[in-house]
């Protein structure tokens, strides 16, 4: 786990500053490699690459970079590679070794299977590797977007990094992107590779990006494919995903320095942490974040029952209004973008915690895409399975969508009933893709609060559809589309939380539920075993049950990591959400309504959740755009 950047000149014509715009740019990108950093260029200065290292494998200097191997090329690489072992053997035939590290397994990797190497790693990565001989630059995203790479093409130059705020110097204004801006306001994150900011894109999941002969050339290598597998009984799949979890875990678990645990109270990251726990007494420190200041927002009991599973301890952090005072800012600034919920914060507070005791961390981050863990899947599912039996098209070939899934647990549901009542009223039975967009979509609820007239909304709808809809999945498997759409693009964005607030406290964050074998499993499975019985992540649940606590696997009111924003929001930080929103610049700002907004403070209680997406973009303006003349004076001293 690292920071990487680097500069490129796309026509072969030297950069100008080369060395110090790097030195700027590992500047910014310090926080996420504490443990040492290094800057290569080439004697032309057309290429330059940096790197912050964050040592878990390798400590010693051998695993340093940039790596220079034999072969003339450099390669930059932040996250890893847990099959490195593995692949040295496959390697060493023609390959010699000089350290133990997974960044050279890489390097090894590229001289024997050229840009095929990429679908030979298991992992989390994000790296640039550049072949001086044919004077190529190649760079990679892993296929669930863990590791983040970001790039904007600058005076004829290549820029790239971990985060966005490395290149933002560069620019020649800081300016917001309409397209993701509504996007954001639809969906609290991106459909597509543009970021919030104007002429910084993102280098999508499971993609390539090539800089050779003067061209940039994007290509994807993977995405998972959806479709029902083999016929087979339960308890054949579930031992099948027993096998695939403990062998994620055990690549997950190599490291020369000490892992820790997430623990929320819920099934997936307390699975994660009871499994680790098992193989080895090393693995036994958890963390778990809880406000203790209302009822209803502290959910330590289960996390501590999980905790005790494991013969643990269970380190926990009481998280307070004077927190929220003290870090938000900090939190957009480490996130680079408004993004995702306001679980953000609290993941900044707990990660804060976790630094203190170790430097690598296990999740759960990803079993609600992959196994079909949301409960607005059940609502969705509710809806194909009342149309399939009206309609009579359900289909033994495609796990029948049919109401017997359901009837067990609908009572799952009872706390949805108001949402429900919204989305049953307008287009019943409609075409899945409408359905699922209207039940995910805020837009309508930031209304009043956002020029929805001056954004271009209508593109988001299209760049929606067309993802819900591509190719590879019927209609009458919905439950698949929706799973999938949230695997592409919501997932990206909970990782991107999930990365930059361990980061920020020079933290590695590891999710073992997102290991190709398992993606790839779920992909396939019938969706009865995803949804069965009125339970979501039905096989993840049974595969385990002698593993997890009866409590944990029978718990119906998992709220994710619920914040009390509605009632700090409306007491204690009332007065400094008036001070945010009602200075000058606040009225300045493209697309929002300042009055509208400010009139919305004297009724949080409708208006919270809205307030936290409103007050994560201007504080971002602050961070950034407010800020933009600052990061310019820097790059000019290049």
């Amino acid at each position: 786990m690292c920071g990487i950047a680097g500069i490129v000149s796309i026509d072969g014509t030297p950069v100008r500053g080369l060395k110090r715009k790097l030195e700027l740019m590992l500047k910014m990108i310090r926080h996420r490699g504490p443990d040492g950093e290094g800057i290569w260029t080439d004697q032309d200065d057309r290429v330059g690459l940096a790197h912050a290292r964050l040592a878990i494998i390798d400590l010693s200097e051998t695993g340093a970079q940039p790596m220079v191997g034999p072969d003339q090329t450099v390669l930059v690489h932040n996250g890893e590679i847990y099959n490195y072992l593995e692949l040295r053997e496959e390697l060493e035939s023609d390959w010699r070794f000089s350290g133990t590290s997974d960044t050279e397994t890489i390097i090894a990797a590229h001289a024997r299977f050229g840009d095929d190497a990429v679908k030979k790693f298991r992992g989390m990565w994000a790296y640039a590797h550049w072949n001086a001989r044919t004077n190529r630059l190649v760079a990679n995203r892993d296929p669930y977007g863990i590791k983040p790479f970001y790039y904007a093409v600058i005076d004829g130059a290549f820029y790239f990094a971990s985060e966005m705020k490395a290149i933002l110097p560069f620019l020649d204004d800081i300016e917001t992107d309409a397209d993701a801006f509504a996007d954001y306001v639809h969906f609290q994150f991106p459909l597509s590779d543009q970021t919030m900011f104007r002429n910084v894109k993102q280098l999508l999941p499971g993609h390539s990006i090539c800089i050779e002969n003067g061209r940039i050339e994007i290509s994807q290598f993977w995405l998972p494919t959806y479709g029902n597998a083999a016929l087979g009984r339960p308890d054949e799949f579930e031992a099948q995903l027993r096998g695939l979890v403990q062998d994620s875990l055990r690549l997950h678990l190599r490291a020369d320095v000490p892992v820790g645990a997430y623990v929320s109270g819920g099934v997936d990251s307390s699975l994660i942490a009871i499994l680790s726990a098992g193989s080895s007494h090393h693995n036994r420190d958890f963390f778990h974040g809880k406000f203790t200041e209302f009822s209803g927002y502290d959910e330590s009991s289960f996390a501590q029952i999980a905790a005790n599973e494991a013969c643990g301890t269970l380190h926990q952090i009481d998280i307070t209004s004077q927190d929220f005072l003290d870090n938000i800012s900090k939190v957009i600034y480490h996130l680079d973008q408004p993004i995702a919920g306001p679980g953000s914060f609290p993941q900044y507070m707990v990660s804060g915690l976790c630094a203190k005791h170790v430097k690598v961390v296990l999740g759960g981050q990803g079993g609600d895409e992959i196994f079909a863990g949301y409960t607005r899947y059940l609502i969705g599912y509710l809806e194909q399975a009342l149309k399939s039996e009206i309609m009579g098209t359900a289909d033994a070939r495609f796990a029948p969508v049919g109401l017997a899934a359901l009837t067990n647990n609908l009572g799952m549901l009872r706390e949805y009933v108001p949402l429900m009542r919204t989305f049953f009223a307008e287009g019943l039975f409609g075409p899945p893709a409408e359905r699922y967009f209207r039940l995910i979509s805020r837009a309508n609820d930031l209304a009043g609060e956002v020029d929805l007239g001056e954004l271009p909304m209508a593109g988001t709808e299209t760049r929606f559809k067309q993802s819900f809809d591509a190719a590879g999945i019927t209609d009458n498997e919905a439950l698949n589309k929706m799973t999938r759409f949230d695997f592409q693009w919501l997932l990206p964005a909970l990782l991107q939380v999930e990365d930059r607030m361990g980061m920020a406290h020079g933290l590695e964050s590891r999710v073992p539920f997102l290991d190709q074998p398992i993606v790839d499993f779920a992909a396939r499975l019938p969706m009865e075993m995803k949804i069965g019985e009125g339970q979501t992540k039905r096989i993840l649940r049974s595969s385990f049950a002698d593993i997890l606590p009866q409590q944990l696997v029978e718990r119906r009111d998992k709220m994710g990591f619920p914040v009390p924003i509605k009632e700090w929001f409306s007491g204690s930080l009332s007065g400094y959400l008036y001070d945010v929103f009602s200075s000058q610049r606040a009225g300045s700002r493209p697309y929002l309504k300042q009055k509208a907004i400010l009139a919305g403070l004297d009724d949080v209680g409708s208006f919270s959740r809205k307030l936290w997406g409103l007050l994560s973009v201007e504080l971002w303006y602050q961070n950034f755009h407010d800020q933009g003349h600052l990061m310019r004076k820097e790059a000019r001293n290049c």
